[in-house]
């Protein structure tokens, strides 16, 4: 009489040891070539398709080696190496905090070489983590909805266009769910360092009904259909294509500061084919290499004069600044005052 409950014990063991759902994959591939002997396997934030032409230009001078390349959200990239000890030989994120902790709690491997050490000594850190691109956060609005306004300068300028004109932005105002987003909740921790003026923001765009998004790319897509008048903190690089086909979209650098994140890329310590990971990560960081990046991706390289040129520019340095607000108790405080001001009844 007791083996029925024996066996609904051990179902509910069962149950109980079942892995949590794996992080999403928003889309993958194989790139396998004739000559590949080994598989290289990739976890990336960027999008596939803006990616695809830079692999084929690594396997053009790396012909033993096969790309296996999955893209996930920033989040799900820290979800698949920090918590379920995915397997990958290279990490791509536009999230530099959420790398910077991989590699200062142990989820990262040690790679020197000529090509990384030939990068400025802010573009790396500990030689672990590594930048190859340099990326602004810009403001992009459907110059039609402004319908003959003043396209904003800088953040003060954007927060009068709103609080003047209510009835044109209620609802059509986009920006970064930060609660899903790495990368978003690296922008917005990044501003609330750099400018009172974001928490005002938040506020007016709580009251105008800002619609909240997890990636660049939808904004542009809701921007450039007319579905939204503006969209705050879109990652610059994936509006240039956007700027060449759609002529009544603007893409502003707001003149008071713009957030430079740098792409980056990590030897997760559950490497398996460290020999193609090292190679892979000497093919981004190589000076060469910036003008393929920019002409076959369209992504911006690493340019440490144009940075000196720009004023505006406000990089986002790596190293531990960036763990501050990774903090559990800081990271939840933000998230709440920043629920309380975007989610407004």
């Amino acid at each position: 009489m007791r083996l029925p409950g024996f066996a609904a014990f051990l179902t509910a063991i069962a149950v109980i040891s079942i892995p949590a759902l794996a992080y999403e994959i928003e889309d993958e591939r194989l790139f396998e070539i004739p000559s590949g002997q080994t598989t290289i396997r990739v976890i990336s934030t960027a999008d596939l398709e803006v990616f695809a032409p830079l692999i084929a230009e690594f396997q053009s001078g790396n012909a033993t080696f096969n790309v296996h390349y999955t893209q996930v959200g920033s989040s799900a990239l820290m979800q698949a190496l920090y918590d379920e000890n995915a397997q990958f030989d290279v990490a791509i994120s536009s999230a530099m905090d959420l790398q910077t902790k991989l590699a200062n709690d142990g989820f990262a491997r040690t790679h020197r070489s000529p090509q990384t050490e030939l990068l400025p000594d802010w573009a790396r850190w500990r030689d672990q983590v590594f930048s190859f691109t340099q990326e602004p956060a810009v403001l992009i609005v459907s110059n039609g909805a402004l319908d003959g306004l003043q396209i904003p300068a800088n953040r003060q300028d954007l927060i009068a266009l709103l609080r003047d004109n209510p009835s044109r932005f209620d609802g059509r105002i986009g920006t970064y769910d930060i609660r899903q987003s790495g990368l978003g909740y690296l922008f917005a921790t990044q501003d609330a360092r750099n400018s009172e003026s974001f928490w005002r923001l938040t506020e007016v765009m709580g009251r105008l009904g800002a619609k909240l998004y997890c990636c660049s790319s939808e904004m542009i897509a809701a921007v450039a259909n007319g579905e939204l008048a503006l969209a705050y903190n879109v990652l610059g690089s994936y509006t240039t294509s956007l700027a060449e086909a759609e002529s009544n979209v603007d893409i502003v650098l707001l003149e008071d500061y713009a957030n430079l994140m740098l792409r980056t890329a990590l030897i997760p310590a559950t490497v398996e084919n460290i020999t193609g990971a090292e190679a892979f990560i000497d093919f981004l960081v190589a000076p060469a290499t910036r003008p393929l990046i920019r002409r076959l991706t369209g992504l911006p390289p690493l340019d440490p004069e144009g940075i000196a040129d720009q004023a505006a520019f406000r990089p986002i340095r790596l190293g531990p600044g960036l763990l501050v607000y990774l903090d559990r108790v800081k990271r939840e405080t933000f998230l709440r005052e920043w629920i309380s001001a975007i989610e407004q009844p």
